[in-house]
């Protein structure tokens, strides 16, 4: 080495490792697909084109996320972290102690998982598919956490196990299918001003859908955290 030469910190890893950016770590190449996903769609996500985000060919994320599949369930993983520092975020005596009050906790996990779904609409698909293709244990530790919480916020309460089961089951099943359908996509020319000709209705016979035809322009609207507070209030008897 000539004298005088610093010596390059990314030495002895490989030049595609380290990218336009610096080097590569599988924080940022989730914080990155995750960028191309809310951006582009999940069907704009690709090992090629992530690769490209971050200056690397796309063999070099291979060491992060073994394949393509592989790389979505680190987006939920990504998801549910950023749904526990939300919820971690105030300090402790602002929080819902366990045990204590539990509808409104179960609340308050409900409306940042619908402030995180916000910040990324195009992940929630995700939430569904990946979680039904993936055995529990081996879900990533993000995500069972979710569970853990609830369940020993359940239990804690005093509610007996089948119970604790019961509500865990539906709270799971009401917060993704509200996620679902207030997210999912209506538009037919997003920049169209008219509102029957954004959601497509010509596209839609009159005779055969008469009542879809009339409530959805009322059906586009999302019922946000308030509907959702709601909801909850009449599925757990609040």
């Amino acid at each position: 080495m000539p004298k005088g030469k610093e010596t390059d910190p990314g030495e002895g890893r490989r030049a595609s490792d380290r990218g336009r950016y610096g080097r590569l770590s599988r924080e940022r190449v989730l914080a990155t697909a995750l960028e191309v996903v809310d951006r582009d769609g999940l069907s704009g996500l690709s090992m090629r084109k992530l690769g490209g985000e971050l200056g690397v060919e796309a063999m070099a994320l291979y060491r992060y996320a073994a394949g393509k599949g592989a790389l979505l369930d680190g987006l939920v993983e990504a998801f549910y972290q950023e749904l526990e520092e939300d919820l971690t975020a105030k300090p402790q005596e602002e929080r819902h102690p366990q045990g204590h009050d539990w509808r409104r906790e179960l609340k308050r996990i409900a409306l940042a998982t619908h402030g995180v779904a916000q910040r990324h609409p195009n992940m929630v698909p995700l939430l569904a598919t990946r979680l039904l293709s993936t055995p529990l244990a081996r879900r990533p530790a993000a995500v069972l956490r979710g569970d853990e919480r609830v369940l020993a916020l359940l239990h804690g309460a005093g509610l007996g196990d089948r119970r604790t089961v019961e509500v865990h089951r539906a709270f799971t099943a009401w917060l993704l299918g509200y996620l679902l359908v207030e997210l999912r996509a209506m538009d037919d020319e997003p920049g169209e001003p008219d509102p029957a000709f954004r959601l497509g209705l010509h596209r839609m016979p009159a005779q055969e859908f008469p009542r879809l035809r009339a409530m959805a322009i009322a059906l586009d609207g999302q019922g946000g955290q308030e509907q959702l507070a709601a909801g909850l209030d009449a599925l757990l008897g609040s």
